[in-house]
């Protein structure tokens, strides 16, 4: 029940995604505008999204079930660092497809997903995954991509998404609510990180030279492996470690984490490959490819988890 609903809000994203398509292909709006939308999501709707989760009543358990859920994501990020460490040389891996594999889209996509199938009050699980990812794609995931050796833990904890994570924690465990209007406010634009992305990735579907795309003759592989491989390596850990008993609703908070794990591979990528000068139309085709399969894997790799 649970794979039907998602995959209708999937292509209801979808469509979103097509409309971007559509303005670029009748040549309305250009592909550079898409950064100026990718700025304001960054900077403004998603730190809003991540804020606006926590503004609920503190008690233990939800704690806990954040705990969990954080505590899991990590473990399934060093499942998935680790895997691809094997997996380099023998695959001769590049960085841009090293970091498409193990960086998933959750940041644009689990919140809205979250809010359609279970609700609001649920969104605040979410965010143990985005906080791991946010650290570690701009702490491992940079160092990759532009060769350095040191971590710049300023650049990581000044970034916008994990201060929105600090500020939510601890305004959760002071139980400070924000006035009605101002909360109204963030809820309002955070609603927007859906439609606001997809539209994004349609822009850039719009305007790709599909023989281009096509001519990657490694993107199947690696599509294949950010949203199946590593996915059925998140359920099997999920269903049989025993960690879902820890917390109440720990199966429906876990599910969240898988749900997260289980998006295509992170936009983010693209603009870091462009600002470190790797192939950042290979990210982006890895990127398109990952998000137009994920409408059937995310439900079946949900499907597998409740059996």
């Amino acid at each position: 029940m649970i794979g039907f609903i998602l995959a209708k809000k999937i292509l209801s994203l979808f469509m979103m995604m097509a409309m971007g398509a559509i303005l670029v292909r009748t040549k309305v709006i250009r592909v550079e505008d898409s950064k100026s939308i990718s700025i304001i999501s960054l900077y403004l709707i998603t730190p809003c999204a991540i804020f606006s989760a926590f503004q609920m009543k503190y008690t233990p358990q939800i704690l806990k079930g954040l705990m969990l859920a954080a505590g899991a994501a990590f473990i399934l990020h060093i499942l998935m660092i680790l895997l691809t460490k094997i997996l380099e040389k023998p695959m001769g891996l590049d960085v841009v497809e090293k970091t498409s594999m193990i960086y998933s889209n959750s940041g644009n996509l689990i919140i809205p997903i979250v809010t359609a199938i279970f609700g609001k009050e649920w969104v605040i699980y979410s965010t143990g995954y985005l906080s791991v990812q946010t650290i570690l794609l701009w702490s491992h995931g940079r160092m990759m991509l532009c060769g350095e050796k040191n971590v710049d833990f300023r650049r990581v904890f000044m970034n916008i998404n994990i201060l929105a994570v600090f500020a939510g924690v601890v305004c959760f465990i002071l139980g400070f609510i924000l006035p009605s209007p101002v909360l109204d406010a963030m809820d309002s634009v955070g609603a927007m990180i859906g439609p606001s992305a997809m539209i994004v990735t349609g822009m850039i579907i719009g305007s790709m030279d599909l023989k281009k795309l096509l001519s990657y003759r490694r993107l199947w592989f690696i599509g294949a492996l950010r949203l199946v491989i590593y996915p059925l390596i998140g359920v099997a850990f999920l269903k049989f470690s025993g960690i879902t008993g820890l917390v109440p609703e720990g199966v429906t908070i876990l599910m969240i984490t898988l749900l997260a794990m289980t998006t295509p591979s992170a936009s983010t990528v693209t603009q870091m490959a462009q600002v470190y000068g790797k192939d950042s139309d290979y990210a982006s085709a890895i990127n398109v490819v990952t998000t137009l399969f994920c409408i059937l894997t995310m439900p079946l790799m949900v499907t597998l988890y409740q059996i």
